[in-house]
């Protein structure tokens, strides 16, 4: 008797952008994680979003230009990761330009108009808002994170978070994700493997049409 094949229902196409803060690692780190996860993301061909803070770039400014040759899309995150909410409007407009200039002389690109709120803190701030079209931006806010800096957070954990949320939120989600927690290395072959096996599309913000109306929650 000859087996029957079945065929497989094709999927759905959707659009979705990994995008990761660049932020100060934390003391628990493992060095050489941040250039690790662009190595992964070149040998798989997926271009991402990194909000840059200016400090880091600073710090890392070697990473940062290698970030922007690599084609990912560069954000802002702030020069000193503070809470926006605290800052007065000089030091909003400080905090936000000192960034600038610090991503600009590590890349050579304009990380204009894309901002990501520290903490996603102040998003929903008029006052915040102001300061960010006053200085030429938006904030991006995601779909989905997984608490990837959390120590104890499992691997298979953090993978299904990511891939369930985006699958479930399907066309213009955004994940949020970070440069140097060790898990996410680990985790991210395996998120980008299964999201392409569900249909996404791993673009860049800039591809996606709907990406002021993120919400953001409370992250790192």
């Amino acid at each position: 008797m000859a087996r029957r094949h079945t065929k497989k229902p094709a999927v759905e196409p959707f659009r979705t952008a990994l995008t990761f803060d660049a932020e100060h690692p934390d003391r628990r780190s493992t060095p050489g994680v941040q250039e690790r996860l662009l190595d992964i993301l070149d040998r798989l061909d997926v271009k991402a979003t990194f909000f840059i803070q200016g400090r880091w770039a600073e710090a890392y400014p070697d990473t940062a230009a290698r970030i922007a040759k690599s084609g990912h899309l560069v954000g802002n995150h702030s020069h000193y990761h503070a809470r926006m909410p605290h800052l007065s409007r000089d030091g909003l407009d400080f905090d936000i330009k000192t960034a600038e200039e610090a991503i600009i002389a590590a890349t050579g690109v304009d990380p204009k108009p894309w901002f990501r709120n520290p903490f996603g803190a102040g998003s929903d701030s008029r006052r915040v808002l102001k300061a960010l079209d006053r200085a030429g931006y938006v904030h991006v806010g995601w779909s989905v994170e997984a608490w990837d800096w959390e120590p104890d957070r499992p691997l298979a954990e953090l993978v299904d978070t990511i891939v369930d949320g985006l699958v479930t939120a399907r066309d213009e989600s955004v994940a949020l994700l970070h440069t140097w927690p060790k898990r996410t290395e680990k985790a991210l072959p395996w998120i980008i493997d299964r999201l392409r096996d569900a249909g996404a599309q791993l673009v860049r913000v800039d591809q996606l049409d709907n990406i002021i109306a993120l919400p953001s929650g409370p992250s790192s």
